[in-house]
């Protein structure tokens, strides 16, 4: 029998799911939702229960305890006790690695169990026998992602969220009144949370356990601190850990004495502020997916399958076993107590690694190129986190930066900044939209002026962030190499639009931030209708011909049925959507949510289904309805897209270095070969770069989406959620491997953060 087992006694089961405190993970009800439901799904089993309507809230739908109980041989054996009389084999165990470990100790521990519950006479042989095998499956919920294993653990970008948000609000006060700040957010044993919030705020200096400062840091960084002022900064960001650590082991306190800038700092902790809060929409989807392969796991587990935890790598599910994972953990904590640092830094592994590649301005070594960064196409959030990335990243490496202001239409009219310097792209990271200008103009009727501008600039290399038009305007400006030498150098994309439309990568530059103000909208929505009768909201989202936001929003906010140009849809489809809802809306659920991609169909237009879902639900619900427009294109960017701004832009400063250094013969740069004119993208585990040329084949210009895009694979669990009767696609889920594996060369897996 496969089922979740829903009851506040006795405590030992709840210890199971959840093990830490009730706010320790802010997705553990969206994982748990996602699960049951699918288990409804798949098995007669279950009962029934409304328990998606929780799915964006904190906290834990069952409750959590730290269960003192089950550490104990009787506990578990109460435990084991309680299973039995219920015929529950399958577990599904959603904690950090404590509560891991002591789910597998518990299943190494069952057939030792079910002797002793025999013995007492506390069940029969046949009982014994029908529950002979215990199942586990876990998932790992933590703010911390001290789990290695995985690139991201549920609530981890939530808990990035809340920090985001009081950073950016102190921001205000830091630079009004010339202050220096002090943060200390968590991680007594990890320092992802202030590495990744220290990346995305463009903080001073960053504390944390796994890289304790060098002796004298404290001259140190009081001499960097009154050079930034000196400057003429006005505020500086100092973030700690609070497990933070000198070389010697001692605590490093946020109650730091800075007397290189003449006063005492000013601290705030944040403390549990980080683990509440409404989930983020990348730890939604990361819940679901998580919980529909947890389900999968479980369904296909045998005899001989050892206990696995589903991860996260890049973008893709995967199953490792369950104490090679723990093991790995456990290393990093003793090559910590060991004070070997870098070894500890290697084990947490490739995402972690990645996020200290932030550069310093001390070492800049010369050089005789000259390269470009410019935004191409509409605004998307992030792009000035990666422009400021490229560009200090490229003073490091030694090259001179040039900016070019709105995109080609500027190049070709000589918007051209010289050398921008280190301190001009300060305090980048968390502005929106596109501060050195952006135009969806193509090179292709310009290219003699944009290759005139690249002559008087000497431009050796060109870094391009945009969307659709900016993989447009590589591809001809790749065909232009044989008329204009001009464009013989390296050239790269970062593909940047909340749209997520461009060929060749999972996900784009300024879609989580898209993605977040749809779910925090249509949460807000639904909420306005609080207290008042059955209603259903009719939602158009932005996107083009790309369903991407609509879907992937939908399957976070928990959207009943989703509209988009992908999948076809025609009367009849709309007909039994709306009789789907009617039924549902009978029960006891008061609101529905359809969302609209605006090109789904020229025909059905969201007037029209407006119009027949009033109708047809006429008596049983209401309806409203809402276009989102370019709220979804505004707003300070997400932790994600901070964060993935910076690391991509590095990595593509990094190739371009490379490749110049591979191209430079007889005293200048040239290169025509079809692997210097790329895409920096994700592929499911890696970031790879792949000649656009390459792509062109993968593309649907006239609609100008992907051919296959990875996202249409959630839409069965999107409607397997709304309770339809569906299939789902099993053909891409995990297999178990091995936490020791070698990843892809390439690979900064970074789908979380």
């Amino acid at each position: 029998m496969l089922r979740l087992w829903w009851d506040s006694n006795p405590q030992p089961l709840n210890y199971i799911f959840h093990s830490r405190s009730p706010m320790r993970c802010p997705l553990r009800h969206r994982a748990f939702c996602q699960l049951f439901l699918f288990l409804e799904w798949s098995e007669p089993y279950v009962f029934t229960m409304d328990v998606l309507r929780r799915s964006n809230t904190g906290g834990t739908v069952i409750g959590s305890a730290r269960c003192k109980e089950f550490r104990t041989h009787e506990g578990r054996l109460k435990a084991a006790h309680n299973l039995v009389q219920r015929g529950i084999t399958y577990l599904c165990v959603i904690g950090g690695d404590g509560s891991l470990t002591g789910a597998n100790l518990f299943r190494e521990e069952w057939s030792g169990l079910l002797n002793e519950l025999i013995e007492q006479g506390l069940i029969d042989e046949d009982a014994a026998r029908r529950n002979s095998k215990l199942h586990i499956v876990g998932m790992v919920g933590s703010i911390d992602n001290d789990f290695c294993g995985t690139d991201m653990t549920i609530g981890t970008d939530s808990a990035l969220h809340r920090i985001i948000e009081v950073v950016d609000a102190i921001m205000t006060t830091a630079q009004s009144h010339q202050r220096t700040f002090v943060l200390e957010v968590m991680g007594r044993h990890c320092g992802y949370l202030a590495l990744v919030s220290a990346l995305a705020c463009g903080a001073d200096w960053v504390f944390i356990p796994e890289m304790p400062p060098e002796d004298g840091w404290e001259d140190n960084m009081c001499q960097k601190l009154s050079e930034s002022r000196s400057r003429g900064s006005r505020l500086n960001i100092i973030i700690v850990a609070e497990g933070a650590i000198d070389r010697q082991g001692q605590h490093i306190t946020s109650d730091l004495f800075i007397p290189g800038v003449n006063l005492r700092s000013l601290v705030t902790i944040l403390g549990h502020v980080q683990r509440g809060g409404t989930p983020s929409a990348f730890d939604r989807i990361l819940a679901s997916r998580m919980g529909v392969e947890a389900v999968l796991a479980l369904l296909e587990a045998s005899t001989d399958t050892p206990a696995c935890v589903v991860s996260l790598v890049g973008n893709q599910a995967v199953r490792l076993p369950l104490m090679e994972c723990v093991q790995m953990t456990q290393e990093v904590q003793k090559a910590m107590d060991e004070k070997k640092f870098d070894e500890a830094v290697r084990l947490r592994g490739s995402t972690f690694q990645g996020s200290l590649c932030e550069p310093s301005a001390l070492r800049r070594p010369q050089s005789s190129f000259n390269v470009a960064v410019m935004n191409v196409g509409a605004p998307a959030a992030g792009m000035n986190a990666a422009v400021r990335s490229a560009v200090r990243v490229g003073i490091t490496e030694g090259h001179r930066m040039f900016a070019v202001n709105d995109g080609f239409e500027g190049f070709y009219k000589g918007q051209v900044s010289q050398k921008i310097k280190w301190g001009d792209v300060g305090g980048w990271t968390g502005q929106g939209g596109s501060l050195l200008g952006t135009k969806r103009t193509l090179p292709a009727k310009h290219l003699d002026k944009i290759a005139e501008q690249m002559r008087i600039h000497n431009i050796s290399a060109l870094l391009v962030i945009g969307g659709f038009e900016a993989f447009e305007s590589l591809l001809e400006l790749y065909e232009a190499r044989a008329h204009y030498q001009e464009f013989c150098i390296p050239m790269c994309i970062l593909p940047a639009t909340i749209s997520n439309n461009v060929p060749g990568t999972d996900h784009s530059l300024g879609a989580d931030t898209s993605l977040n103000a749809i779910v925090e909208t249509c949460d807000r929505i639904k909420q306005s209708a609080s207290g008042t009768k059955r209603r259903v909201f009719i939602i158009e989202t932005m996107g083009g011909y790309c369903g991407y936001l609509a879907t992937v929003g939908g399957l976070a906010a928990g959207a009943d049925t989703v509209y988009i140009y992908e999948e076809p849809f025609d009367i009849r489809d709309l007909q039994a959507n709306v009789e789907h809802l009617t039924q549902k809306m009978k029960t006891s659920i008061q609101r529905g949510l359809v969302l609209r991609n605006e090109n789904s169909n020229e025909n059905f237009t969201t007037d029209f289904i407006y119009q027949l879902y009033s109708e047809e639900g006429r008596g049983v619900f209401d309806c409203r309805k809402n276009i989102l427009g370019h709220m979804q294109q505004g707003g300070a960017p997400s932790p994600f897209d901070r964060n993935f701004g910076t690391k991509v832009a590095a990595k593509a400063i990094q190739w371009i270095s490379r490749t110049l250094k591979e191209s430079y013969k007889e005293g200048r740069v040239f290169t025509n070969s079809e692997d210097t004119a790329c895409l920096l993208g994700m592929r499911r585990r890696a970031m790879v770069f792949q000649p656009v040329v390459q792509l062109r084949e993968e593309t649907d210009f006239v609609h100008r989406i992907p051919k296959e895009q990875w996202w249409l694979k959630l839409r069965p669990l999107m409607k397997i959620l709304a309770k339809y009767k569906t299939s789902y696609d099993v053909s891409d889920a995990g297999q178990l491997e091995h936490v020791t594996r070698v990843r892809p060369k390439e690979s900064d897996a970074s789908a979380g953060n």
